[in-house]
């Protein structure tokens, strides 16, 4: 397999081990998430207790993301991904169980969600992290990118797989499937073993004392900053085009629910082309991250005035690619260029951020798109986007760093 091919990282035999199992687990996640939002909608009629019940999954994130970040630089790293999948697998498969004994109600179900959530604030950076650790540094960008590849595949195989386990055994099967798979992750956790170095993390040290280690790291980085500046203004502005384009093709563009189904189609097949030009990369730089996502809201600019549905699915297709070769480098950069003993830190304020833009970013957007219309809303999001990394670029007047006592930034290209 050469040195450039997008599935170089499959060399390693514990990163393909790692990404198997986690292609199960990917399915299993899915498979719950259908049944869960089909439970909570059948025990209630309420669209907006299923919607509260998915946001209580992800509060923790938001709320507890730095904590458990740092927490992840302390523990062990294989042990913290071993035990959290094994909680979760357990609390899926007691969810199961409940369900088919007919004691599971809505309180119980958001009680479950919280707690799941919070695990996932300890599981999310750590298993970001072993599974970096699996393949050299070179080929960080091809297994983040495989990935990202998996997690499409299982949610497409999850939910229809979610739809056949429920007609067969109901609701319950999908969480004990869910079960099983995580499950299958921690049974392949002892067997996986690092194929890089990991520095020694600093002994004795807590969590809350690496979250102050860590906000010194961030203010001292301005190619992190970037990130998270970049990251807030595009997420914010851009990028839901569940409802952005939905809105542009429903409204100037006349048409109905089948023609917005071909542009979603486009953008995930962007996606995955995306992914697959990403893997191809060794390397991660902020300045390429940048353009990309300056490329990314010209486009965005560019569709708002498409003047028919054939030129904007010629301009979806490579925002979507644009969009994904930005996502990788991005996940590379958080994952290779802190010191080991702050990664999980790192990740832990950028789940916390990206919680942030999640609920932020669509009624955001949906102000825009309602104040302004469908065409100049788009416009002006994607205008914004590219004047605030253009003042970046340019000025020089975003990204100082803050000089923080604690570890001193290396340097990255930005």
């Amino acid at each position: 397999m050469s040195t450039s091919s997008p599935w170089r990282c499959l060399r390693s035999a514990h990163f393909a081990l790692w990404s198997g199992a986690n292609l199960v687990s990917n399915v299993g996640t899915w498979m719950q998430l259908v049944a869960q939002s089909l439970l909570v909608l059948e025990l209630t009629g309420s669209p907006a207790l299923t919607g509260l019940t998915l946001s209580l999954q992800a509060a923790p994130g938001l709320l507890l993301g730095l904590v458990g970040g740092a927490a992840v630089d302390v523990w062990p790293r294989r042990l913290t991904v071993g035990v959290a999948q094994a909680i979760l697998g357990g609390l899926a498969l007691v969810t199961a169980a409940l369900a088919a004994a007919g004691l599971l109600s809505v309180p119980v179900i958001m009680a479950i969600a919280v707690v799941s959530g919070t695990i996932a604030v300890v599981d999310g950076p750590a298993a970001a992290l072993l599974g970096s650790e699996l393949v050299t540094e070179r080929d960080v960008p091809s297994a983040i990118a495989l990935g990202s590849l998996a997690t499409s595949a299982g949610r497409v195989l999850g939910t229809a797989a979610a739809a056949a386990a429920i007609a067969l055994g109901g609701v319950p099967a999908a969480y004990a499937v869910n079960g099983l798979s995580f499950l299958v992750v921690a049974a392949v956790v002892p067997f996986l073993r690092p194929v890089r170095a990991v520095a020694q993390r600093p002994a004795g040290r807590s969590p809350l004392a690496g979250v102050r280690s860590g906000f010194g790291y961030l203010l001292g980085s301005r190619a992190l900053l970037g990130l998270l500046v970049v990251g807030a203004v595009t997420s914010t502005l851009g990028r839901n085009y569940s409802l952005g384009f939905a809105t542009l093709v429903t409204g100037p563009l006349h048409g109905g629910a089948g023609a917005y189904g071909t542009v979603s189609a486009v953008l995930a097949i962007g996606a995955v082309a995306g992914a697959v030009v990403a893997a191809r990369l060794t390397s991660a730089r902020y300045a390429r991250v940048a353009r990309l996502a300056l490329v990314g809201a010209l486009l965005q600019v560019a569709a708002a005035f498409a003047v028919g549905m054939p030129m904007l699915l010629l301009i979806a297709l490579p925002l979507a690619i644009a969009e994904s070769v930005q996502d990788t480098l991005t996940s590379t950069i958080m994952v290779t260029r802190p010191p080991e003993h702050l990664r999980g830190m790192v990740l832990g304020a950028w789940q916390s951020a990206a919680s942030g833009w999640a609920l932020v970013g669509p009624p955001t957007l949906g102000w825009l798109l309602e104040s302004f219309g469908a065409r100049t809303g788009l416009a002006l999001g994607g205008l914004v986007i590219a004047a605030v990394i253009v003042a970046v670029r340019v000025l020089h007047i975003s990204f100082p760093a803050i000089r923080r006592p604690g570890p001193r930034a290396p340097a990255v290209a930005v």
